[in-house]
Formats: C-alpha cells, sequence, structure tokens
C-alpha cells in the first residue's frame, strides 16, 4: 500500500537526516523524514556538546550554509567555551555544552514547523528501484512511501549491536531498537557494506560525586550562530584523572572486554579511544584526563568524559570508583561498545550520490565518519544536492578551499577511510583561510545563492565585511610618528620603540600588540563589534601566511581544471604503478586535482597522468567536461 508521495524521503531523524530534511524541504522539496524512534529525533547519544576541535568549525559553517545546527546549540547550550586560545586562529574552536532534552526539544520542533516536511515512525527495510534508479522505499509494516530521491542517514542504528562484557544485545544507541532490515537489500544492490564501532562512557549520579577533588572548568560568552546572541553560562564542567588503581583494574579485566576477546569485529575510532585502548597503547602513562559535564539542567546525570567502555558492569563500577572523588558514584548508565553497518565512501562523489544508484544519497555514520558535526554537514549537503536532483539542477560541490565541510567530504570520497573519521584541524591544508571566524564570509554568498540564507542575513554579513575592510584600509594609512606617549606605549607592551613614524598596521602586525592595546594612540578609531575587530586583527597579523595559502589554493585550482574523461582505462596505462591504476579505477576522479589527494596515487603517477592526457590531445582524442 502507498501511504504517500514525496519528493524526497530522508531515513534517520539525527544530525545529518534533520538537515538533509530541513535542507530539501526550504528548497521547495515535500520530504518525508522517517525515523525509527520520534522521541529520538535529535538525540545526542554520546557527548552531550556540539563542537570543539575542527568540528566547531563545521558548525559555523552549516551555519553559513543555512543550516540548523548552530541555532539549536545555541537554544540548548549550557555553557560555551572557544578551545585553543593558547594557539593561533587559525585553530580556535568553539564549543557548547548541550542540554540534551533542549536540543531534542528544539530540533523536533524546527523540523515539525518546516512546512515542507512531514515526519513519520517507521523502519525502512527495502529501496525501490525502477530502472535502476530511487522510485521509493518499503518499510517493514508494508507501507510503501514514492519518492523521486532518497537520503539515507541511518547513523549507528543499521545492523546495531551493544557490547557491555559479554552482555551482547542487537540494539541502537541508548537501547534504542535497531534498524535490521536495509543492510541486505543495500548489498543485493551491489553497495559495499563494512563494520565500524564506536562507544561511550558510563554516566554517573551528579549527586554521588565529590567534585572538590575535581578542577572546575567554567564558560565564556560566545555564540555559534553568526546572528546569535552571547550565551549565559549555567552549568560548570569538571576536569580529573585516571590513576593507577584505575589502570589497574582496566589491565586485570582486559580478558573480559570484547575489544580483546575478539567479539567485536567492527573497526574503532583510532583518535576518539576506550579506555582500555589507552591503557594498552599508552602503557608508560600514570593516569589519563577525564571530564565530568552535566547532561541537562533539568537532571543529575554527569557523563565521564574520557572514560568510553565496553568491559563488564561490575569492572565499570570498580573502574569508576577507582578514580578520587568518584568513590561512592552510583552508575545510572553504564558505558557500552556499538557496532553498526556503513557503505565504502569511494561509492560516492562529491555531491554524497551513490555512483551507482541515480536519485540515491547517504549522509552521517552511514557514510564512515563520526561525529554528530561531521554527520551535520554531510547531512546538509545531501539534502541540498538531493533537492538538485529532483529540480533537475547541477549538483552543488563544495571545494577543499571553501571550508571544513568540502575537506571532509572529499577525504570520504576520494581517499576513503578504513575506521571512523574525524575532522581535525591538520586535516585542511587550508585551516588558516577557512577559520571558525570568517566561515560567513566564506560561506553566506553560496547559502544565498542556494537559497537558505536569507538577503538580510547575507547584508549584514556583506556591512561587516566592509566594515573589516575599511578599518584595514585605515590601519594602513594611519602613520603615528615616535613620540614618547607611542614608545612609551610600545616599551609597557615589552616591544621595541620605532626610531622613526609607522603605520597602525606594521605596529599591529608585532605578536606583542594587539588592536585593543593601540586605542591610546588611535582617537580617531571608530566604534566596532568585536566580530569586526577580530576580523581587522587577524588580516592584519596574518596577511602574509594567508596570501600565500591563496597562492596554494590557485596552484590547486590549476590542477582542478584539468579534467579526467570519465571513460580513461586506467588498467591499460603501464606509465602508472599498479596500485594507482587499481585506485583511479576505484574512485573514477573528475580532475587530475581530485587523482593527486587519492591514497596510493604519487606525484609521479600524477606526473604520468599529466603525459598521458597530453598524448591523448596531440592524437586528437577529446576531454570531458570535468
Amino acid at each position: 500500500m502507498t501511504d504517500q508521495t514525496a519528493d524526497i524521503v530522508v531515513v534517520g531523524a539525527g544530525h545529518a537526516g534533520i538537515e538533509a530534511a530541513l535542507a530539501s524541504a526550504r528548497l521547495g522539496c515535500r520530504v518525508l523524514c522517517l525515523c525509527t524512534n520520534l522521541d529520538a529525533v535529535g538525540n545526542l547519544p554520546c557527548n552531550p556538546a556540539i563542537g570543539g576541535t575542527a568540528k566547531g568549525q563545521l558548525v559555523r559553517e552549516i551555519d553559513a550554509l543555512g543550516g540548523e545546527m548552530a541555532r539549536a546549540s545555541d537554544q540548548a547550550c549550557i555553557q560555551f567555551r572557544m578551545l585553543n586560545r593558547s594557539k593561533g586562529p587559525a585553530v580556535f574552536s568553539p564549543r557548547a555544552q548541550a542540554d540534551r532534552m533542549a536540543y531534542r526539544a528544539y530540533m523536533r520542533q524546527a523540523l515539525e514547523k518546516e512546512p515542507g516536511v512531514s515526519l513519520a515512525q517507521g523502519e525502512c527495510v527495502e529501496i525501490l528501484l525502477q530502472n535502476g534508479a530511487v522510485r521509493g522505499i518499503r518499510l517493514r509494516t508494508g507501507i510503501i512511501y514514492a519518492c523521486k530521491a532518497l537520503v539515507l542517514a541511518t547513523g549507528t542504528f543499521l545492523g546495531g549491536k551493544t557490547f557491555i562484557g559479554d552482555v551482547i544485545s542487537r540494539s541502537g544507541p541508548d537501547g534504542l531498537a535497531p534498524a535490521e532490515g536495509l543492510t541486505e537489500n543495500l548489498r543485493q544492490m551491489g553497495i559495499s557494506i563494512r563494520r565500524f564501532k564506536t562507544g561511550t562512557p558510563p554516566r554517573i549520579d551528579g549527586r554521588t560525586v565529590d567534585l572538590t577533588e575535581w578542577v572546575p572548568q567554567c564558560g565564556e560568552e560566545g555564540f555559534f550562530a553568526f546572528d546569535g546572541a552571547p550565551i549565559r553560562n549555567r552549568a560548570v564542567c569538571y576536569l580529573g584523572w585516571t590513576n593507577g588503581e584505575t589502570h589497574r583494574i582496566i589491565r586485570a579485566a582486559l580478558n573480559r572486554s570484547p575489544l580483546y576477546s575478539g567479539a567485536i569485529g567492527g573497526v574503532g575510532p583510532r583518535y576518539c579511544p576506550s579506555i582500555e585502548t589507552k591503557i594498552v597503547r599508552f602503557a608508560e602513562k600514570t593516569r589519563h584526563q577525564l571530564f565530568l559535564e552535566p547532561c541537562g539542567l533539568e537532571t543529575n546525570e554527569l557523563y565521564a568524559q574520557g572514560l568510553s567502555t565496553s568491559l563488564p558492569a561490575d569492572v565499570q563500577i570498580e573502574m569508576v570508583r577507582s578514580v578520587r572523588g568518584l568513590e561512592q558514584a552510583k552508575i545510572m548508565r553504564f558505558g557500552y561498545a556499538i557496532e553498526y553497518d556503513c557503505l565504502d565512501p569511494l561509492q560516492l562523489d562529491r555531491s554524497l550520490a551513490l555512483k551507482s544508484v541515480p536519485g540515491l544519497y547517504a549522509a552521517g555514520q552511514l557514510c564512515g565518519s563520526s561525529g554528530y558535526e561531521e554527520a551535520a554537514g554531510q547531512g546538509l549537503i545531501a539534502g541540498i544536492n538531493a533537492a538538485r536532483f529532483v529540480q533537475g539542477k547541477v549538483p552543488f560541490i563544495l571545494e577543499r578551499e571553501h571550508g571544513y565541510i568540502g575537506t571532509l567530504i572529499d577525504d570520504l570520497v576520494t581517499k576513503g577511510t578504513d575506521e571512523p573519521y574525524r575532522m581535525m584541524t591538520s586535516r585542511s591544508e587550508y585551516r588558516l583561510i577557512c577559520r571558525q571566524d570568517n566561515a560567513d564570509v566564506r560561506l553566506m554568498p553560496m547559502g544565498a545563492g542556494l537559497g537558505l540564507v536569507s538577503p538580510g542575513r547575507l547584508r549584514r554579513m556583506e556591512e561587516d565585511k566592509e566594515a573589516a575592510e575599511a578599518e584595514i584600509r585605515r590601519f594602513e594609512n594611519t602613520h603615528v610618528g615616535p613620540a614618547e606617549q607611542v614608545n612609551g606605549l610600545l616599551r609597557s607592551l615589552g616591544t621595541d620603540p620605532i626610531p622613526s613614524g609607522a603605520s597602525l598596521r606594521d605596529l599591529l602586525r608585532r605578536p606583542q600588540v594587539t588592536y585593543e592595546s593601540l586605542a591610546a594612540i588611535d582617537p580617531g578609531r571608530p566604534l566596532l563589534s568585536p566580530k569586526i575587530v577580530e576580523q581587522v586583527e587577524i588580516n592584519i597579523k596574518y596577511q602574509g601566511y594567508i596570501e600565500r595559502q591563496y597562492r596554494e589554493v590557485e596552484e590547486q585550482r590549476r590542477l582542478e581544471s584539468m579534467p579526467l574523461p570519465p571513460g580513461l582505462d586506467y588498467s591499460q596505462m603501464n606509465l602508472l604503478r599498479v596500485e594507482a591504476r587499481q585506485k583511479l579505477d576505484q574512485v573514477r576522479p573528475r580532475t587530475l586535482g581530485q587523482a593527486s589527494r587519492i591514497s596510493g596515487v604519487s606525484p609521479a603517477d600524477i606526473g604520468a597522468l599529466m603525459v598521458i592526457l597530453s598524448q591523448r590531445k596531440e592524437e586528437g582524442i577529446g576531454t570531458a567536461h570535468p
């Protein structure tokens, strides 16, 4: 029985599914968003926080493109912090501790208020095809939903299995039911499936904790959405450490850990290991950092960041109570590892479409990534492109130099991943020009062009940008002489006095000097917002590095402008190494630039490809459009 027809069906209402559904609907499509449990829309099953190192950049970019995560985070935020303040602005990363219930309520309401979105509860077990293209889905109940495009955002539910010691359950996160019917259907469609795993720590009753043994971590003023208001910090997180006794308990129970007994076959995240893995891998360390983080304002539940584990429940109790301040702790939820099915992202193109199935898109942990923010960024792009597919428009592609979302997607579909992919600042070669503070300047014009950012919002960004540029010009053209007031100020700041005249720009370039510290010798300065001041200071201080990075972008664009014909037979190219032939044939890169980023394709292989393309051109064999 066909219940209804939609332009687009989104399977999943986690972070990827929400952004996909909202984006598609806001672009004019009728969207059905399907969830196995409507009470879990927007759930934060692991860490009750949004953002963090590199992830905060993703959230700001989602906001700049017209997504929802930043607004939801600001509404649910109970503590805000800017991480990496001791480092350069290229790696400054906003992070918000979120109230889990408030975040879920906001996202559920956002979907229900969106005119083009319908929410429904059910489990998709089959993708219906017509002539090889998506035409609908069938639920376990037999209900059929017809559609023109489909976005799969199944998170960790697909084939979900949880482990607490030798207690193994078929389950999604937070004890929710898994989605078990779709994996075999995907395999039958010729889609390669793999098995990944992730984990969570125990959650502790805050009433049973002695926080005097922990170091308070207070928040600061800030917000995610570019037109947001400063957050009122209403919660405190706490820093602590494991100890020798904790490590002894864990080592003694390793034979009971499914990670080491062989019960878990899925590949886990290298950059977010379990406490068991930390103890084994870093045996020389006498302690590991822990954080106690509130799950919300209306609950006593604390998240024990750093204690991710799949150890048996009795060991978890002993392990937790070995930590100072947790001697009387009561566990409200035991930590668990979860295995789930996902697909090889090399089967996707950069629009997040399955290459083999027209109208089918994937986003989030199904694509091999980990993290709420990575999922939301992919969901936004998948939703945009599903809508554009339905409307007969060309795909929207974010390049690496456009931001972290572009880097994330390009890494997944070009390099693939053998473990849950986590975004890090080091993954972006353009991180100085792709900062969290300038995501609006970089991406809002694109969001407005798509129809996801309002003209008013774009205009406010442009006004701020023009104000920053005007102030940079003023600093370049305003000079001061070697008067005692000037040199006295410089000496007080710990920098050399000037022997002759200098511009304010030259003074601000000195490491010891800030924009605010020059106020005493700059009486003509305009009144500017902190955001504009930040832009002025960063662009002046790092001008040389920024210009060099833009030159690198131009060089990469040269390679991206060299198309690779889709019909190239790499297997016959004897100039290439065997591994390069195999990888190029698997990925089918669109351009020489994309080919250069494939793991296993060396600079020598790229040189050989350039020779082959040149020979084809001389022989009159045309190249296809990229």
